[in-house]
């Protein structure tokens, strides 16, 4: 039985796609060192006490576990700690650029048809890495980048937008690798070599047992030929994992073994072995797009909450977690819903931070305006500077998203927009207001300025006030409407159904309430309200709407780019967000903008 320590040693190092459950984990690394030298040290002082006599096939087989098992255990710990800012920053310091002069052009399988799109990009996203990490951790190429690192970056500002916003996921994608998995430690020498031997030591240990004496002990040698037969399968998958994955391309591409890259590389032989894993992992259904982003956008509209949360029949589950003390939490996943990005979507950011990277951003690549500032300026200077006069940006960015959500629910409600016309760029503010709130609601530390919780609760009673003289918040109805009501798990808002949106917008509107410290926000949302309807007379509602979508772009450009960086890496361990995507493509597009610059 002593012989079983060792295994447990094994599993404590735990699967290569799981290093740290969340980034905390990464700072904390001394404490999984601590708790490393107490397993190792119980596991020796077990072996050492309990070690089976004269029998040597049984130590031995014991000592190669053990070894085996110190190994894949002390690899997670280094893989946490390599995880830890300070030491990605290190790391960097002591990364000389060169390390990526060899590498295998990224698109040599392209052209030679024998990858796909999706690959190419993902070769490219390892090419390019050492400048997303720099991004991580606020850090500036501090020498001018060299020839192929420049010519990669003005290859992305002719990029189209597909292949811009597949490059930025996939960066992103092996962040996620280096924060939360072991693979900047197996894709090392050192990280090949244990899982290699972890290969050929399990099989030793297997026969060596074999021969051992082990009589009148089935139920444990029944149980230890289990454990050997698990932990070599699974150390072959490993080996087999490592192998082909994209990982293993780039650590050979920068390889000072000329020979090894030349025939991994040069002869197709990689390639080979990487379309067998991928094949294989759609076989099993693991193979799915992984490293990209899921293309969903959270959605929470103020007005909705507020015409729904006093309803006749409040739902069942949202008494009890009222009970409970967590309506708040409710409150939050209940008006909640989700959209998929729209390709238009998609295109329009891109040309906006394309346009922004030119001269919006300093050296450093941090925005120098105002949100909003740029999108307004842009359309007339005089319009930026009487709505900041009117202090209807907001004083602090989270106040700005609250007061321009209101006003562009108002804006929608009272213009005079025919209701076929720019169907599309009405859908699009709607889904960017409604995400930037979604933000600020569910997620607030993605979003830079001090929390405004206090001040959206208060706006929000001031709305439901409204809601509640008007009447149309306790909907009644038959008794099929009555279940339903009572039964229901989701009510997001939906951006093809905003009838009671509107009679709120046009009740908050009319209503015209005067500035006092409790409605403030009410107030400064009808001034953005009637400037953009004012303005819609004059140019039209499709200028108007044109310059909405960019005064929301604005917002959310601000809000990736001044986010901070460790919020962006913890987001990363539950799917990553459409600020993240922005904040590393806004980055890439600047360093080339300012390298051609310098240039």
């Amino acid at each position: 039985m002593p012989f079983w320590a060792p295994f447990l040693l094994l599993h404590r190092g735990g699967p290569d796609s799981i290093a740290a459950y969340s980034l905390h984990d990464n700072q904390i690394w001394l404490r999984h060192l601590q708790v490393f030298i107490v397993k190792v040290l119980a596991t020796l002082y077990i072996l050492y006490k309990h070690h089976p006599g004269g029998d040597s096939f049984l130590n031995l087989a014991a000592f190669l576990m053990g070894a085996v098992g110190i190994g894949k255990y002390a690899e997670r710990v280094v893989a946490i700690r390599g995880g830890n800012m300070s030491s990605i920053r290190s790391s960097l310091k002591n990364q000389p650029l060169t390390r990526h002069h060899h590498f295998h052009h990224w698109d040599q399988g392209l052209l030679k048809k024998t990858i796909d799109e999706e690959e190419a990009y993902l070769r490219r996203a390892h090419y390019m890495f050492h400048i997303c990490k720099r991004a991580t951790v606020d850090s500036w190429l501090e020498k001018d980048p060299e020839h192929d690192t420049l010519e990669m970056l003005k290859a992305l500002r002719n990029e189209d937008s597909k292949g811009m916003w597949a490059f930025a996921e996939m960066e992103l994608s092996l962040l996620y690798d280096i924060l939360y998995t072991k693979a900047a430690v197996i894709h090392t020498w050192p990280g090949y070599f244990i899982r290699l031997a972890s290969s050929v030591t399990i099989p030793a240990s297997f026969l060596l047992f074999h021969f051992s004496g082990k009589d009148g002990h089935k139920v444990d040698v029944g149980v230890t030929y289990t454990l050997l037969a698990g932990a070599f399968l699974m150390e072959i998958a490993s080996l087999l994992n490592a192998l082909g994955s994209s990982w293993a391309y780039a650590f050979l591409c920068t390889t000072r073994w000329s020979w090894l890259r030349y025939a991994a590389l040069c002869t197709g032989r990689w390639d080979w072995l990487r379309q067998i894993m991928k094949a294989i992992k759609g076989i099993v259904g693991s193979n799915r797009s992984g490293r990209r982003w899921s293309g969903q956008l959270g959605q929470y509209n103020m007005l909705h909450y507020c015409s729904r949360r006093k309803r006749a029949y409040t739902p069942l589950v949202g008494r009890v977690a009222a009970m409970l003390g967590f309506e708040e939490w409710w409150n939050k996943k209940h008006y909640s819903s989700t959209v998929d990005i729209s390709d238009g979507l998609k295109q329009g950011l891109f040309e906006y931070i394309h346009s922004l990277t030119e001269t919006g951003l300093n050296s450093q690549g941090v925005i120098r305006k105002s949100w909003g500032q740029d999108a307004l300026e842009r359309e007339d200077k005089d319009l930026y500077e009487r709505i900041k006069k009117d202090r209807n940006l907001g004083v602090e960015f989270q106040e700005g998203v609250i007061i321009w959500h209101i006003g562009t629910d108002i804006f929608l409600a009272k213009s005079s927009r025919d209701a076929g016309d720019a169907a599309d760029l009405v859908k699009a503010i709607r889904t960017l207001s409604n995400y930037m709130m979604f933000l600020l609601v569910d997620h607030p530390k993605m979003l830079p300025g001090l929390a405004q919780n206090i001040l959206y609760r208060r706006t929000c009673e001031n709305v439901s006030d409204r809601c509640k003289n008007q009447g149309y918040p306790r909907t009644t109805g038959n008794i099929g409407t009555m279940f339903k009501e009572i039964l229901r798990l989701n009510d997001g808002p939906n951006v093809t159904e905003v009838s009671q949106i509107h009679e709120i917008g046009k009740s908050i509107y009319e209503e015209r309430p005067k500035y006092s410290h409790s409605v403030p926000r009410l107030y400064y949302a009808n001034g953005v309200a009637k400037e953009l309807l004012d303005r819609e007379k004059d140019k039209g509602s499709k200028a108007v709407l044109k310059l909405l979508l960019d005064v929301w772009m604005d917002f959310l450009v601000y809000a990736a780019n001044r986010c901070s960086r460790e919020s962006h890496a913890k987001k990363l361990n539950s799917g990553g967000e459409l600020t993240s995507v922005i904040w590393i493509m806004t980055d890439f597009l600047n360093q080339e903008a300012y390298a051609r610059r310098k240039d």
